[in-house]
């Protein structure tokens, strides 16, 4: 089920970027009047989440091997959407209250500048694949519900049952424990009620012709109320790209993304010169500002976690989270590595 992202007008575009037609100004130009002056990348560089080594190593290689970039950070989240053991992305996510897996993708193409998404898909592993086959085939940008499963079953993808044995009984778990006067028979005491979790796979990618992508995939909140999507299939909030410029991507609490266009903010942090950790720790900075007072402890910090991932069109790359601890995954041209995240907060 692979089609490549670079048929002909895709081909176009990039031979369109090549050739100098962006925004920015080759170095080699003095083009008389101001000019927002734009590098070439001289790596091929993957970013992503924590969860995401093996997916930048796999980006990577790929974009050393000429593989679009779009192409290459989709096989690098499928690595986790086909992952059982991952359970907040894809097959074997974490399902909603009534124990269905819903899952959401997003995707941009930097040199063709199109974009496609999912969200509340249920039955399909591969999420990030129907998201570009939105973008490859239709007009649209977003699919959703059971018109994004029956988009994705008319191109033969496989309608499969999501929810492994293990996610089912935390979900068990969970539903056993939600609340004293329903109907449910409580779990023992001593047995530790099952954490509400959040989780995605972000990644982003630019080639050593400065050509870049960007795609997030998740099962969204576990235990969330079905139908609810987060920021992951939300172009602007879940990622975004620029080709000019870079890509930014997320994972956390979606809502509190949302609300400030994350992926789209740190992009813009970036064209204004920002580092890709320094646009990443500003937009962090907007989110608590615009946090509501409810999510926020005694000393007005979040109670909750959000972090952001970027690269820009030098093959720059950094990413910063709310609270100490994180750390984030990167393909550097050479080799895959985890590195520490910078953040706003110590953890308690």
């Amino acid at each position: 089920m692979q089609d490549s992202v670079s048929r002909r007008e895709f081909l176009g575009a990039a031979s369109g970027v090549a050739a100098g037609a962006t925004l920015g100004v080759p170095l080699t130009r003095n083009p008389g009047f101001p000019a927002i002056r734009i590098p070439q990348a001289a790596k091929n560089v993957a970013v992503a989440s924590g969860n995401g080594l093996r997916g930048v190593e796999l980006a990577g290689r790929l974009l050393i091997e000429g593989t679009d970039t779009l192409d290459a950070a989709i096989e690098g989240v499928k690595i986790q959407e086909l992952d059982p053991n991952d359970q907040s992305v894809g097959y074997g996510g974490l399902p909603n209250e009534h124990g269905v897996v819903q899952l959401d993708s997003s995707c941009m193409h930097g040199p063709s500048r199109r974009a496609g998404a999912v969200g509340a898909l249920e039955g399909i592993k591969t999420p990030s694949v129907v998201a570009k086959y939105v973008l490859l085939y239709t007009d649209h940008i977003m699919l959703v519900g059971e018109g994004a499963k029956q988009f994705a079953l008319s191109y033969g993808f496989k309608e499969e049952d999501l929810l492994t044995d293990a996610s089912r009984q935390r979900w068990l778990r969970w539903r056993a424990n939600r609340g004293a006067t329903d109907d449910w028979i409580n779990v023992g005491d001593d047995e530790r009620m099952v954490a509400r979790e959040t989780g995605t796979i972000n990644i982003n990618t630019v080639n050593s012709r400065g050509d870049i992508s960007s795609v997030t995939t998740t099962s969204g909140l576990s235990w969330k109320i079905p139908g609810r999507v987060g920021d992951s299939p939300i172009i602007g909030a879940g990622q975004y790209t620029d080709n000019d410029i870079g890509a930014a991507g997320s994972t956390g609490r979606g809502e509190a993304n949302i609300k400030v266009c994350g992926a789209f903010l740190t992009v813009e942090n970036m064209r204004r010169g920002m580092s890709p950790t320094d646009a990443a720790l500003e937009t962090l900075r907007r989110v608590v500002a615009t946090t509501e007072a409810r999510l926020l402890d005694d000393q007005g910090r979040p109670t909750f976690g959000l972090t952001f991932y970027a690269v820009n069109k030098n093959g720059d790359f950094g990413a910063a989270t709310l609270w100490s601890g994180g750390q984030f995954a990167a393909f550097d041209g050479a080799t895959a590595a985890r590195h520490d995240t910078a953040f706003l907060y110590e953890r308690r």
